[in-house]
């Protein structure tokens, strides 16, 4: 086991430094300036040289590398462009809205899509099923911000139950923060809803066929019983394995969701920065996803290891 855990740890370093490496150079070799766009259409020629220079611009892009991975390993991610301010505060600032929109997101998808997923597998081509399986089709087809905007219009502008857009954090009271958390989570929810009900069904599925199932069966255990101690149990790793997946796909989720729904996270920050071309935020914040990402899957599959009885090595 020892090995597997030690195997799986340093498959994740030379991916992140890969990762460090293709995030400088995407941004840097990306056509435009951002030193003109600071200076504005009006700036001189010489105000421009000694602008790239004192933003380092202007030095080899090897040298640029070393000194922006130096201060990685250092926890410096450097000073926004456009603000002035150091990105480790601006991201201290954001992350919290972000960290609480995910985890309200899997939660609602955990909760909604693993009952569902088994009464569809329990009522295998049958209505239930069908209608689950239509569900999940939707769930995967339809944008999440259209979800968004007719969530908005229908419980905050029509029914008036929730605010339309916003956060407070939960020093400002539950009720007002989870107000501004119940749209945009559901809301986001949706396709890892549908994606998770579909490997649980599946796998159920297939468990239930197996013979210990049967063997359990004639031993007069009911069918609640088979379920929830034997097929569930056994269905466990795909469904963990695709319950971790669909937490870092939410990396791409708040982005759009925090854009409709006005909540100040990574991924409005990382929206503003693309669009002032702030590229120390943008690398800092994709680096952020990306880290996440990957130690995201490296947990998973150390969680395989302690659930997958083969691997023992």
């Amino acid at each position: 086991m020892m090995g597997f855990v030690t195997k799986r740890v340093l498959s994740a370093v030379p991916v992140l430094l890969m990762v460090v490496v293709i995030v400088f150079l995407v941004l840097r070799l990306s056509p435009g300036d951002p030193a003109a766009m600071i200076a504005g259409p009006n700036a001189s020629g010489d105000q421009l040289a000694e602008l790239r220079e004192s933003m380092g611009l202007n030095r080899p892009l090897l040298e640029q590398f070393f000194l922006w991975f130096g201060g990685l390993l250092q926890g410096d991610f450097g000073t926004s462009l456009i603000s002035g301010k150091p990105v480790a505060e601006l991201i201290g600032d954001r992350i919290g809205p972000t960290l609480w929109l995910s985890l309200v997101t899997i939660v609602i998808a955990v909760a909604v899509a693993l009952p569902v997923g088994v009464i569809a597998a329990w009522q295998q081509g049958k209505w239930v099923d069908r209608l689950v399986m239509a569900a999940s089709v939707l769930g995967f087809s339809v944008p999440v911000f259209i979800i968004g905007y007719v969530m908005i219009l229908v419980f905050a502008r029509i029914l008036g139950w929730f605010p339309v857009q916003g956060y407070k954090p939960p020093s400002a009271g539950l009720w007002e923060f989870f107000s501004r958390l119940v749209l945009p989570a559901v809301a986001l929810s949706f396709p890892y809803i549908a994606l998770i009900a579909r490997i649980v069904r599946t796998n159920v599925i297939e468990v239930m066929g197996e013979d210990y199932i049967r063997t359990a069966r004639a031993k007069g255990q009911t069918e609640r019983g088979v379920l929830t101690q034997h097929a569930l149990r056994n269905a466990a790793v795909p469904i963990v394995t695709i319950i971790g997946v669909s937490i870092a796909m939410l990396i791409s989720g708040v982005v759009v969701t925090e854009s409709v729904f006005n909540i100040p996270g990574l991924g409005r920050l990382m929206l503003e920065a693309v669009l002032a071309r702030d590229y120390t935020v943008i690398q800092a914040v994709i680096l952020l996803f990306s880290t996440i990402y990957v130690f995201i899957n490296l947990a998973v599959d150390l969680l395989y290891g302690l659930f997958d009885p083969r691997i023992r090595y």
